[in-house]
């Protein structure tokens, strides 16, 4: 296996969830060793921030990147997802904003584009994170998140909600593109509309619409045609974890098991994995 990259550039235009402003996004070819690279091209300087678990400054809702000016790339996880799943190894990812657009509040349109770009195959063999021991993290609430060694990726998510709309859902399954495709791609964010109505007050979500998310009211579902695929919450958490482990830097050979964790718990467990040698090694594919 070598490494991949884009053939030519790829743009898509969104609105940014909390901004409400356009959100125009350049993929661009990368040299082999690049890995993922977002630039904010309304930065004349310090504007190159890299996907990695090391950069992340925020998990409160989404996973942020950030760099020493204080300045940020938010919302990276849906693309990062369509990224690994499409085994892209080295992209430019010019944006012009803080914010990468939420276009539905899933990975769908993000993959239907990218998945029709041609690829490059370069000169460098593709690069695998394999999990040796088994690492784990968990929260002061019991959720938690758990890496096992493995020869592919494959999850195990939990989630259990007093709403009966939701309720317990499971996702468990080796993350291939088929189903990745069919089941995960789709998945919307989902939340409270007591948490649109706060964060709202607070000048935040301007982009926010039925059009972006899942929003639940009590045991009712506030979007025409309710969901849009089976087990659509704990799809989406997975869709998130995806892209999350992404930002290892490399393709993952690893089994996770979830328990309602989220972006501050999969960066938190990349943290303790790349905290000891001994629990890891990079293999060349």
């Amino acid at each position: 296996m070598q490494q991949k990259t884009l053939s030519g550039e790829v743009e898509i235009i969104g609105v940014g969830l909390h901004s409400g402003y356009e959100s125009r996004l350049i993929f661009k070819p990368a040299p082999a060793d690049t890995g993922i690279v977002f630039v904010r091209t309304d930065l004349a300087e310090n504007n190159r921030f890299p996907a990695l678990y090391s950069q992340v400054v925020d998990t409160r809702n989404c996973t942020c990147l950030g760099n020493c000016d204080k300045q940020v790339v938010s919302t990276i996880e849906h693309v990062m997802a369509v990224l690994y799943i499409l085994e892209i190894d080295n992209v430019v990812i010019e944006v012009n904003n803080p914010e990468v657009p939420i276009m539905d509040g899933s990975a769908d349109i993000f993959y239907n584009t990218l998945k029709n770009a041609p690829l490059v195959t370069q000169n460098a063999p593709k690069k695998y994170l394999r999990v040796k021991k088994q690492v784990e993290f968990k929260d002061d609430k019991g959720n938690y998140i758990v890496l096992r060694p493995s020869d592919s990726l494959k999850i195990k998510f939990v989630i259990d909600f007093p709403s009966k709309i939701v309720g317990h859902q499971e996702f468990s399954g080796e993350i291939n593109e088929e189903i990745f495709a069919r089941n995960i791609a789709p998945a919307r964010t989902f939340c409270e509309k007591y948490q649109i109505d706060y964060l709202r007050s607070i000048g935040l979500i301007k982009g926010g619409s039925l059009d972006n998310a899942v929003v639940l009211d009590g045991e009712n579902i506030l979007n025409v045609g309710g969901f849009r695929v089976a087990n659509e919450c704990v799809n989406h958490k997975t869709l998130d974890c995806i892209g999350d482990m992404y930002t290892s830097g490399y393709a993952t050979l690893v089994e996770i098991e979830a328990w309602h964790s989220g972006h501050y718990h999969n960066n938190e467990v990349l943290k303790k994995l790349f905290a000891d040698s001994e629990n890891y090694e990079v293999v060349e594919g």
